[in-house]
C-alpha cells in the first residue's frame, strides 16, 4: 500500500495515474503524470495541470520507468570484492553495512580526526528532503571535511550578484511579454525547454530572438538569428554592444542616473572596446555587432537569458557580471518582459535551519572544493581516507578525472556510495547502499528558474532494500549516537521547514497545509518580489563594484583573457591548439539516464565536432577515431566533420559513462580543477587541447 498524489491509499493491484514532480538537475522541475499498474511504472508524461510546463516534458524523462526497473538496478547493499575499479562486489546485509560504515568513521575519528572523512554531493536529485537536510546535519555534527559545493552555478550566481545585488527575480511567465531576446550561452532547446514554449509565444506576438553561443546547437537553429564567438569572450562582446548604445545614444539616462552606481567609470571602460577591437577577440564581424547592439537598444521590452554554458570558464564569473550590465544602459529592468534571466532567486531557504552548521564540533573545520576532488585525494594533508558519496557520480562528472579515479583507487581509501546504480564512481567504492529513486520518497522541490514549489509522494514502495538519504542519515546518525532533536524530524517536519524562512516572505507565505493539498503552490510576489517593481525599493545596479577589488577583480565590467587556450585574436596564431567545449547533450542529463539502452541508442556514441579546415588540415574524416589531449589526459572519440564549430574549436557534447569511450576515458580526463574568477567555480569550457588522428 501507498499514498496516491491526492492522498487516499490504493492498492498496488489496481491502475492508478499520479501526479510526481522531476528530480533531476534542470530548471524547469517539470511536473509529472505517472501510470503504476500492478507495482510498476508504465509510462511517465507531463502534468497538464502543471501551471507552467504544461504537461510537456522532455524525451529522457519519459524513460523514467527504464530507469526505475532497470535490471541492473541496486536493490540491496554490497561489499567489494575485487580491486577498485573491476565492479565486482558480494550481497550483505544492512546491519553489515551499518556496522561497517559506523565502526569505521569512529576508528577514523579516534585515530586521525573527523576531517579524515568528506562526503561528496551535488544535484543527482534536487528533492529538498533528500538532499540539503538530514544528510548535511550528519556531516556538521560528525565534523567532517566541509565540502564546497561549486560545480555548476557558482560563478555566475556571484557574477549576477556583483551586478544586481541578488541571484535574480525575474518570473519567467513575464517573458512572453520581451520583444527582443537574446539567449547568451545557453541550449535551452535541451536544457530549458518551457522557456522555449514561453518564447515561442513572444515570437507569436512579434519578438526576434537571437542566440549567442560557441555551437551551432538546437537552440541556434531554432532562433532568428545566431551569433557565433569564440568560447570565453562573451565579456568583450557585451562590452562592445555596450560601447555602440553609448556611442549611438541608445540608452536610457534617466534609468542610469536613478537607479545604477558607476556609469562615469563604466563609459570610460567602454571607451576601449571598439567593435573592432571586439571583432577581433570575439570572432564576430564588426558590422554583426553594431547591429546587434542597434537592435537591442531599439526594442523594448527587451530580455537576455543567460546560460549556464559561459560561466563554466576562467572570467566565468565577469562574462555574467558584465552581460547584466547591458539592461541598466537601456532601462530595460523597468519594463515587464525586460532585464536578464539567469536563475529564481526568490526560492531561498533557511540553509541554516535546514543543514544545521551550529552542530560542527569545530567551526574552523576545513573545506574542500568540490571541483578539486582528485587534488584532494591525492595531496589533502591530514589525508582524506573515508569518502561517503551520494546524488553525485564524481568519477564521470568531476573534472581532472585521472586525479580522480587515481585517488578513487587508493587502498587506504574507504568509500561508500549510496545510488541506484553501479557508476563508474560505485565499481571504486568498499561499499554500495541501495538508494530509492524518488518516486519512492515524500519531497518537496524548488525550481530555480520558476516560481512554484512542488511536493511529491511516494507512489512506489522502496524497490529491494533501497533506502533514501534521508532514512539512511538519519539511521546513521542514531547509529553514532547523536541525541540532538533535529535527527528525529519528520520528513513533513522538514518540508515545514523548508518553508519556515521569515527572511524570506515569498516563501515563507506558503501554507503548508495548502501545498500538500495542492502539491504545486506558487511563491508569494504580493511585495515587490521580482523586477521591475523591485526598483521601487531603491535596489542601485552596480555598474561598477568596489568589493571586487578585495577579491583581485577589477570593479568595473572586463573581458579578461584565458588562462589557457586561444580566442579570435590568437587562434590563428597559433592553430594546432583547439579550445574545447563539452556542453549537455539532448538524452542525458549529466551522467544520469546515461545507462538507459533505448536512450544511448538515440545518442549514438561520444562523437567530437570538428571544423572542415581543421580536419583537411589533420587529416581527419568523418567517422574516424580522433584523440585529443593535453598535460592532463587523453580521450578518443569519433570525428563529426561540421561548420557548426568555428576553426580552433572542439566540440563534446555530453559527460557518457566511461565505458562508452573507446578507451575507457572521458571528456573530463582534460578538464582541468583549477577556480574560476568568482564562487570558486568550475572551468570545464577553459580547456586546451591537442588534436590528432587515433590509431
Amino acid at each position: 500500500m501507498w499514498k496516491k498524489a491526492g492522498g487516499r491509499n490504493v492498492s498496488p493491484s489496481t491502475r492508478e495515474i499520479f501526479r510526481s514532480v522531476c528530480p533531476l538537475d534542470c530548471p524547469d522541475t517539470c511536473g509529472l503524470r505517472v501510470t503504476v499498474e500492478d507495482g510498476r511504472i508504465t509510462r511517465v508524461t507531463g502534468d497538464p495541470d502543471h501551471p507552467i510546463t504544461r504537461g510537456v516534458i522532455c524525451h529522457k524523462v519519459r524513460y523514467f520507468p527504464a530507469r526505475v526497473h532497470h535490471p541492473e538496478r541496486l536493490l540491496y547493499p554490497m561489499r567489494r570484492t575485487g580491486r577498485k575499479g573491476e565492479g565486482k562486489f558480494e550481497r550483505i546485509t544492512w546491519e553489515e553495512a551499518l556496522d561497517e560504515i559506523t565502526s569505521r568513521m569512529k576508528n577514523l575519528i579516534a585515530e586521525y580526526g573527523a576531517e579524515s572523512i568528506l562526503p561528496y554531493s551535488y544535484y543527482g536529485n534536487m528533492g529538498l528532503v533528500n538532499n540539503g537536510t538530514m544528510d548535511r546535519r550528519f556531516f556538521h555534527r560528525l565534523g567532517a571535511t566541509r565540502l564546497e559545493r561549486t560545480i555548476c552555478n557558482a560563478a555566475g550566481s556571484q557574477g549576477f550578484r556583483a551586478t544586481m545585488g541578488i541571484k535574480g527575480a525575474i518570473d519567467p511567465e513575464d517573458t512572453v511579454h520581451s520583444r527582443y531576446i537574446i539567449v547568451w550561452g545557453g541550449n535551452i532547446v535541451s536544457t530549458n525547454m518551457h522557456q522555449v514554449m514561453l518564447f515561442e509565444q513572444a515570437r507569436k506576438q512579434g519578438a526576434k530572438i537571437v542566440v549567442i553561443d560557441v555551437h551551432r546547437n538546437q537552440t541556434a537553429r531554432w532562433a532568428d538569428e545566431f551569433v557565433q564567438l569564440y568560447p570565453g569572450t562573451d565579456a568583450a562582446l557585451a562590452l562592445g554592444m555596450m560601447h555602440v548604445l553609448e556611442r549611438e545614444n541608445l540608452i536610457d539616462e534617466a534609468f542610469l542616473r536613478d537607479h545604477t552606481v558607476g556609469w562615469e567609470q563604466l563609459k570610460e571602460r567602454l571607451k576601449t572596446y571598439p567593435p573592432e577591437r571586439v571583432s577581433r577577440i570575439t570572432g564576430v564581424p564588426k558590422e554583426t555587432i553594431i547591429r546587434l547592439a542597434r537592435e537591442y537598444g531599439k526594442t523594448s521590452p527587451s530580455l537576455i537569458r543567460i546560460g549556464n554554458g559561459l560561466q563554466h570558464h576562467d572570467n566565468g564569473g565577469m562574462i555574467v557580471r558584465t552581460i547584466t550590465c547591458l539592461p541598466a544602459l537601456t532601462g530595460q529592468w523597468q519594463y515587464k518582459g525586460g532585464g536578464a534571466l539567469k536563475e529564481n532567486g526568490l526560492v531561498q531557504v533557511d540553509t541554516d535551519k535546514l543543514e544545521r552548521p551550529d552542530l560542527l564540533p569545530d567551526p574552523d573545520v576545513r573545506s574542500i572544493n568540490m571541483i578539486q576532488l582528485g587534488s584532494a585525494l591525492l595531496e589533502a594533508d591530514p589525508p582524506i581516507r573515508m569518502l561517503f558519496v551520494y546524488n553525485s557520480n564524481p568519477a564521470a562528472v568531476a573534472p581532472s578525472q585521472e586525479k580522480v579515479l587515481r585517488g578513487l583507487a587508493r587502498e587506504d581509501l574507504f568509500t561508500v556510495v549510496h545510488d541506484l546504480f553501479l557508476t563508474d564512481t560505485a565499481r571504486y567504492a568498499d561499499l554500495v547502499l541501495p538508494a530509492t529513486s524518488h518516486f519512492e520518497n515524500l519531497d518537496v522541490y524548488k525550481s530555480y528558474w520558476h516560481m512554484y514549489v512542488q511536493v511529491a509522494r511516494p507512489i512506489l514502495p522502496p524497490q529491494g532494500e533501497a533506502w533514501s538519504n534521508y532514512k539512511l542519515f538519519r539511521t546513521l546518525a542514531k547509529r553514532m549516537g547523536f541525541t540532538e532533536p533535529c535527527f528525529d524530524d519528520t520528513e513533513e517536519d522538514l518540508i515545514r521547514q523548508v518553508l519556515d524562512n521569515p527572511e524570506n516572505p515569498c516563501l515563507s507565505r506558503i501554507d503548508f497545509d495548502e501545498l500538500m493539498e495542492k502539491e504545486i503552490v506558487k511563491l508569494d510576489l504580493s511585495e515587490n518580489a521580482a523586477f521591475p517593481e523591485r526598483l521601487q525599493r531603491g535596489i542601485r545596479i552596480q555598474l561598477f563594484n568596489e568589493s571586487l577589488r578585495a577579491q583581485g577583480l577589477d570593479p568595473l565590467p572586463a573581458h579578461i583573457a584565458l588562462k589557457e587556450g586561444t580566442d579570435g585574436e590568437r587562434n590563428a596564431k597559433d592553430p594546432d591548439t583547439f579550445m574545447l567545449i563539452s556542453p549537455p547533450n539532448h538524452q542525458y542529463l549529466n551522467s544520469s539516464m546515461g545507462n538507459i539502452p533505448k536512450l544511448q541508442k538515440m545518442e549514438g556514441r561520444p562523437t567530437l565536432q570538428i571544423h572542415p579546415k581543421d580536419a583537411e588540415r589533420k587529416g581527419i574524416v568523418d567517422g574516424s577515431l580522433v584523440r585529443i589531449r593535453n598535460e592532463r589526459g587523453s580521450c578518443t572519440l569519433t570525428a563529426k566533420v561540421t561548420d557548426a564549430v568555428l576553426p580552433g574549436v572542439l566540440v563534446s557534447m555530453g559527460l557518457w559513462w566511461l565505458s562508452s569511450y573507446p578507451d575507457g576515458k572521458g571528456i573530463n580526463q582534460l578538464t582541468p580543477d583549477r577556480e574560476a574568477d568568482m564562487g570558486g567555480g568550475a572551468v570545464f569550457f577553459s580547456t586546451a587541447v591537442q588534436l590528432e588522428k587515433a590509431e
